[in-house]
């Protein structure tokens, strides 16, 4: 063969591959832009629009990647904007999230199983809905399958068992409510299994048990039920969060290298196994909320590890010792609202100033203001040992008396009607007269029936429900040596605040507000017996009031002082100002105030029946005690001064109380977590400044250039790169666009988790290194 023949060949060769290899490159390109047009062309995919080069060249985006290996699509990641499941509380998706009526996810599959290479997909928050296809299956190369915050239900198709080599699946915030898949051991490599915020019904597959390559399980927020398996044998597992659902087996033990166990918020009872005196390498457990009874392990306080021990809202009885000995590592433990009598042991001594301990609630010899009488223990405890067949006794009678007395009130009310017909018989009913109700909520009749607000608390009967004082005048005037400007705090915009000292000795902070127009005292009470009773670590406590008529008129009011507890250590936004260096927060510090504030509002939206809107979010209505526990100041304000501004509300009151959507508090706060990220907002620097300012944080010179220092330098990059994009989501110009506070609380609370784990592992490099000669 002549070399001209030779050269002819290679050269046809050549073009022959090159054809083949832009071919492919076309067809997968039209393929994305296929899976554009199914999604309905989502902002973050704007930049593929005119795009005339490879696809796979594109630079990568927060919101969008593309990682090809030998000419082909390896890895997809696209997150849009479409916030998926808002919040349990909400029931149902909020309106224009989802993809049109016209979006067809099995056509949007198929498309998208064209793309044979694909190792990792993500496809978050793009309005994705309907149930699931079986073909997703076809995807067989896939190793990461992220498709959280979108809108499927039914189903999690069993043909995702065929997915061998997938070793992440993660199906968060959707509405899957069949069962969780019974299947899931035949993903032999499966390392992580996310499926929180979903409505998975039935009982925890023991099959899970059995994948020896779990590191982390989240099957959270859902509705399981039943008993929890033995998971010892999951030695790999670092993560358990289980948290609020209906499992109400014993604990079974758990894997002895668990580092976060989250079982709060079901009904687990029985004791605490001493088996979890065992787990050596656990940081974090969280217990609350269940009907767990008998004394906790004394080792649990002592393990060395342990950071975050939460044991409160259970049945837990007995004797703490006062030889109890207390980890290291040991910064925050709750265990009250049990039954725990006897002192605290002196490692649980809240005077020191590294540990936070709560105990309030129990029948402990100290802080007697917040503590239940040692009878309530003991009763309850007695309570707790009755036989079987009497307390069923006992209901069945309490039900049966139940049914006979609302059956004679009906029928006394059904008389009543017919007697007083042409009197209005339904107008009395909806205004009855004033009756104090005994029930242990402490909320009276008419309260119920005219407002219809109520607090989890309250619905609990929980003795906790403090009913607020009513204060003399003469007695603030007293306090606050007559409202003298040496008492005199600061002002804002409703109203002075003082400093004042109760005749007890009592530190309380005084706020008098002036009424713009009379207003019904009867009302207003009302309203303030109702502010009185939100009782949350993280709120201010409203201690009582002081309602001043002037005299002029006995059924009106033109003037109200609200008594709060004080909190002596200052607001957060002079922790965060570098004119007192000592006084500095460091980044763990900041995101623990974050949360604090965070379970406030959330429980202000939630805990409440109408909820507290419109709460006043700044940094200077954020105080911090002495041991630096954040408390949110100025809280539903707007109960008191909108309804102050106009008349009474016909029909419905509660409706009126709506004044502002969730997402004007979600949109304050995002400015609290931007000045946690770059210090207070100085003068000159305004909202419009720092919005225009957080295109800085896109970059690495650019948060070197806007980013406090102190955060900077005390942070670990993943964590500040997680609160940095849920502050863009929360400053976020559109409100449907915003997240749910208990979307924004799970960031925090997982960036607080990174940045931990990061502590840890710095610690732990150090003290290598000093151990080395």
């Amino acid at each position: 063969m002549g070399s001209s023949s030779l050269f002819a060949i290679v050269f046809l060769s050549w073009v022959f591959f090159i054809s083949r290899t832009n071919q492919l490159q076309t067809y997968e390109s039209q393929v994305l832009l296929q899976l554009r047009k199914h999604l309905e062309f989502p902002v973050p995919l704007d930049i593929w629009e005119n795009y005339n080069g490879d696809l796979c060249n594109l630079a990568s985006t927060p919101h969008m990647s593309i990682t090809c290996q030998n000419n082909s699509v390896s890895e997809l990641k696209i997150m849009g904007d479409k916030l998926g499941k808002v919040s349990e509380f909400y029931g149902s998706a909020v309106p224009n999230q989802t993809l049109s009526k016209s979006f067809s996810i099995d056509s949007f599959v198929t498309t998208l199983t064209r793309l044979t290479s694909l190792r990792v997909l993500g496809l978050v928050s793009l309005g994705i809905w309907g149930p699931l296809p079986d073909k997703i299956h076809r995807l067989y190369s896939l190793e990461v399958l992220d498709m959280s915050s979108n809108f499927m239900f039914g189903s999690i198709p069993p043909q995702i068992s065929r997915l061998v080599k997938l070793h992440t699946l993660i199906f968060d915030g959707n509405f899957f409510n069949d069962t969780v898949p019974d299947w899931l051991d035949s993903l032999t490599n499966l390392t992580v299994l996310s499926l929180k915020n979903n409505r998975l019904k039935g009982q925890f597959p023991s099959s899970v048990c059995r994948i020896m390559t779990l590191t982390g399980i989240a099957l959270s927020h859902n509705e399981l039920s039943g008993n929890l398996p033995d998971m010892s044998t999951l030695s790999g597992l670092h993560l358990l969060d289980l948290r609020e659902n209906h499992l109400d087996s014993e604990l079974p033990s758990l894997p002895k290298g668990l580092t976060t166990g989250l079982l709060s918020k079901n009904s687990f009872s029985g004791k605490i196994p001493e088996q979890f005196g065992e787990l050596y390498q656990l940081q974090h457990l969280d217990l609350s909320n269940n009907f767990l009874t008998g004394t906790p392990p004394d080792v649990l306080f002592s393990l060395p590890n342990i950071s975050y021990l939460n044991l409160a809202s259970n049945k837990l009885s007995g004797l703490l010792p006062n030889h109890l000995s207390c980890g290291d590592e040991l910064g925050f433990v709750d265990i009250s609202s049990n039954r725990l009598v006897g002192r605290l042991p002196s490692c649980l001594d809240t005077t020191s100033n590294n540990r936070i301990v709560k105990f309030g609630g129990n029948c402990l010899s100290i802080d007697t203001q917040h503590q239940h009488p040692e009878s309530y223990c003991k009763e309850a405890n007695m309570e707790k040992g009755r036989s079987r067949g009497e307390a069923i006794g006992v209901l069945v009678g309490v039900i049966g008396g139940s049914v006979i007395i609302m059956v004679l009130l009906a029928l006394g009310l059904i008389i009543l009607c017919r007697r007083y017909r042409s009197r209005g018989c339904m107008e009395q009913h909806t205004s009855p007269k004033i009756v104090q109700d005994n029930s242990t909520s402490g909320i009276s009749s008419e309260f119920l029936a005219n407002a219809r607000i109520i607090s989890q608390a309250a619905k609990l009967g929980s003795q906790g429900s403090i009913a607020g004082r009513v204060f003399p005048l003469e007695e603030l005037e007293e306090a606050t040596n007559n409202f003298d400007q040496s008492s005199f705090l600061g002002e804002g915009s409703i109203g002075k605040l003082y400093k004042g000292r109760l005749e007890n000795g009592t530190y309380v902070a005084v706020r008098s507000l002036t009424l713009l127009r009379k207003y019904s005292i009867r009302n207003l009470k009302m309203r303030l017996d109702l502010l009185s009773k939100l009782r949350h670590p993280h709120l201010v406590s409203l201690l009582g009031h002081c309602i001043d008529g002037s005299g002029q008129d006995e059924s009106t009011a033109s003037r109200v002082f609200l008594v709060y507890e004080y909190v002596p250590n200052g607001n957060f936004r002079a922790h965060l100002s570098e004119s007192c260096p000592e006084n500095v927060l460091k980044w763990s510090d900041r995101l623990a105030v974050l949360i604090g504030v965070a379970k406030a509002v959330h429980f202000l939206h939630t805990g409440v029946i109408p909820v507290c809107f419109s709460n006043r979010l700044k940094t200077n209505n954020i105080f911090l005690d002495e041991h630096r526990i954040a408390k949110l100041s100025d809280y539903g304000m707007s109960i008191i001064t909108e309804e102050i501004e106009k008349p009474e509300a016909k029909g419905d009151s509660s409706k009126s109380w709506h004044i502002t959507k969730s997402e004007d508090d979600v949109y304050n706060f995002g400015f609290i977590l931007l000045e946690s990220l770059v210090g207070p907002i100085v003068s000159g620097k305004g909202e419009a400044f720092l919005l225009n300012e957080m295109a800085s944080f896109g970059s690495q010179d650019g948060r070197r250039r806007i980013v406090d220092p102190i955060v900077l330098t005390t942070c670990s990059q993943e964590s500040l790169s997680i609160v940095i994009s849920i502050t863009k989501k929360c400053t976020s110009p559109e409100s449907s666009s915003r997240p749910s506070f208990e979307d924004v609380l799970w960031n925090l609370q997982y960036a607080a988790q990174v940045q931990a784990t990061a502590d840890a592992d710095q610690k732990s490099d150090a003290t290598s290194q000093n151990s080395q000669p």
